[in-house]
């Protein structure tokens, strides 16, 4: 039977079931079916809509368990990270939903509570269920409340930092808690870090002298600290000994700790989940799993075990369906290649996210210029600027959104130091799919406040090497480059060049001027078109380097009736808003009108969806820019003359 066909009804089992109470009733032979029902479930569904995959199939024992011994909702179970929950969506009665999972009107990627009162936290951000879970079980500790806290941390979110800190806490509060360590090795790719070896000699459970010699080899490779350290390990065995015991690891933080345990036997996950809830503690319960469990063209994908294909995919294969695109990620990515050939100071540092940033092309020809920190971009950040500090040029790429966690370690640990750090923010603006905490639309708002950082915003491949180039050449301070998800948009060049400024149209009459920052170029040239056939004339510019804003943009602005910025960012904050400031210090009394993202929590779709809903498109700003200028022309008012701009005002 094909996958097709075996989801044609959702499955014998899988169709019985509406919500936990169903899978409590089951037999152990009953689970086992349901769990390869799933499975067979979340292939057909997702490889139509795109999705994470991979993660989700290896969590299935794992959560059925959890769901069989806790009480969801008066439980609280909570997924870090998020995407592992679609497996907790399917037994909580939303598998209709997955018809159109990630697409308007259907199931979000995360959790979310408006979808079913068995999701709290709506955390697509990793590294954050526990100190939410450290708080929920202090609250209900305080009001009386004999309800049980469930934190299933994995896929890589035990690299970040907010982890350690919370489990610092939870162990000193004492209360009752249950913490989940989804051990699968992996985050979108093998995970990275110290912790993580640490769990994986767990998982393969070796003796101490084999651990010493991977020590030794691992120690060798390092000349100058190397040798000197091995003979001290191997001076205190015992230490050696006890640190390799899943005890010492977490009891010494006074966190009592089951496993491991298979965590694709829902039996022997129930027993550890069991002995954990009645302890009366926090404990953690280590449950090895594999990600993309239970299917070929998952576990056979070195690169990131189908983690989170971003389309429809060939089931047999786990090829993505559509035809191959040159996407901005490509792009970067290999002019990154060319830059670190001719300079040898150009390193990469990501956060769990080679692949998908495109680090991994340069990891590939380089790997000794690459760092992959774990998922714990506040690191990344202060590391890159201690790379800066020692000489060399560090290229930070993370998703637009991860940057904000950042935010403090990029303005007083890079910027206040007047650093070189260039952090290139792929998926900046809408991104569509992955919902509001995915979208990159605050990084031009909040970076915009750091003292000496610039911001470039290109809006093709030629603009993107031309200023990935020129953000590199900084050696005064940080810079930030941004570009959008999907596929790169056609080269539109130039008709001249003002300062750092393009001017991609122009008119004899200059009543408008058209800022169109970054993707939105071509929408702005599409824009000027429609205005001019209501006859006014629209001069439209990429400012380039968005900030600080380019003195030329503020004399360009001069020339005009009216200034009309569009951009993929939030509005507050934003490029209209700081361009707006900088033609008030120059006493250039021109009108600005500004067109952006409201801030807000947007729900998902495409990006085409809601930029339409945004009235971000050519038409919407068309109307908008030709019943502006018109009525500057109703009121008979020019701006440009300071006596009627006064009396306007």
């Amino acid at each position: 039977m094909s996958v097709e066909e075996g989801t044609a009804n959702h499955g014998r089992l899988l169709g019985s079931v509406r919500g936990p109470q169903d899978v409590k009733r089951m037999t152990a032979e009953q689970l086992d079916i349901l769990a390869a029902e799933i499975r067979d479930f979340l292939i057909a569904k997702v490889s139509r809509t795109g999705g994470h995959v991979g993660p989700n199939l290896g969590v299935v024992e794992l959560t059925l368990a959890m769901h069989r011994v806790f009480d969801s909702p008066r439980d609280r179970l909570l997924f870090d990270t998020g995407h592992q929950a679609y497996v907790h969506k399917i037994i909580t009665g939303r598998q209709e939903g997955f018809d159109k999972l990630r697409q308007r009107g259907g199931l979000s990627g995360y959790p979310n509570q408006a979808e079913s009162e068995h999701d709290l936290i709506e955390n697509s951000h990793a590294s954050t269920a526990l100190s939410y879970a450290d708080g929920l079980a202090k609250a209900y500790a305080l009001r009386g409340e004999k309800r049980a806290v469930v934190a299933v941390v994995g896929d890589g979110a035990l690299t970040g930092g907010m982890c350690w800190e919370a489990l610092n806490n939870i162990a000193t509060a004492g209360n009752p808690l249950v913490i989940v360590v989804n051990d699968n090795g992996r985050s979108y790719s093998p995970t990275i870090g110290g912790l993580a070896d640490h769990l994986s000699s767990l998982r393969l459970n070796p003796g101490y002298e084999k651990v010493l010699d991977t020590v030794k080899d691992a120690l060798g490779n390092t000349p100058f600290v190397g040798k000197p350290m091995y003979e001290v390990l191997h001076a205190v065995k015992k230490g050696i000994k006890d640190a390799v015991a899943p005890q010492a690891m977490f009891e010494d933080l006074g966190i009592k700790y089951v496993g491991p345990v298979d965590g694709h036997d829902v039996p022997a996950v129930e027993t550890a989940l069991r002995a954990a809830k009645n302890f009366g503690g926090p404990v953690i319960v280590h449950a090895v799993t594999r990600k993309g469990y239970g299917y070929r063209a998952a576990e056979e994908d070195e690169a990131d075990r189908l983690h989170g294909p971003g389309g429809a995919f060939d089931i047999e294969t786990g090829k993505l369906l559509a035809a191959p695109s040159v996407k901005w990620t490509h792009v970067f990515a290999d002019e990154l290649v060319k830059v670190a050939d001719e300079r040898p100071d150009v390193v990469g540092i990501t956060a769990a996210m080679a692949e998908p940033t495109g680090i991994a092309t340069l990891a590939r020809k380089y790997p000794e210029r690459v760092y992959d920190v774990g998922i714990a971009e506040q690191h990344a950040a202060t590391s890159a600027a201690g790379l800066a500090m020692g000489g060399l040029h560090p290229v930070v790429a993370v998703y637009a959104t991860f940057l904000n966690r950042a935010f403090d370690q990029v303005l007083l640990d890079v910027a206040m130091h007047k650093l070189p750090v260039t952090f290139v923010l792929d998926r900046a603006g809408i991104t569509g799919p992955d919902g509001p905490s995915h979208y990159g639309i605050w990084d031009m708002s909040v970076f915009g406040v750091v003292p000496g950082l610039r911001i470039a915003a290109p809006r093709d491949s030629a603009t993107l090497r031309e200023e990935l180039r020129e953000a590199v050449a900084v050696d005064d301070g940080p810079t930030i480059l941004r570009f959008p998800t999907g596929t790169v948009a056609a080269d539109l060049p130039a008709l001249r060049r003002v300062g750092p400024v393009d001017v991609l149209a122009e008119s004899a009459r200059t009543d408008v001027l058209l800022v169109a920052v970054g993707s939105f170029a071509g929408l702005g040239t599409e824009v000027a078109t429609r205005v001019a056939e209501q006859g006014y004339g629209v001069t439209v510019v990429d400012p380039r380097w968005v900030r600080p804003v380019p003195a030329e943009l503020v004399e360009l602005a001069a020339g005009h009736r009216l200034v009309v910025t569009v951009e993929d960012g939030v509005r507050v904050g934003g490029v209209g808003s700081a361009l707006a400031q900088a033609m008030r210090d120059a006493d250039v009394r021109v009108p600005v009108k500004d067109l952006g993202v409201p801030a807000g929590w947007h729900p998902h779709g495409t990006r085409a969806q809601i930029l339409a809903d945004l009235g971000l498109t050519a038409q919407d700003v068309a109307r908008d820019v030709t019943g502006w200028i018109s009525g500057l022309d109703a009121q008979s008012v020019d701006p440009r003359q300071p006596d009627q701009a006064a009396a306007q005002n």
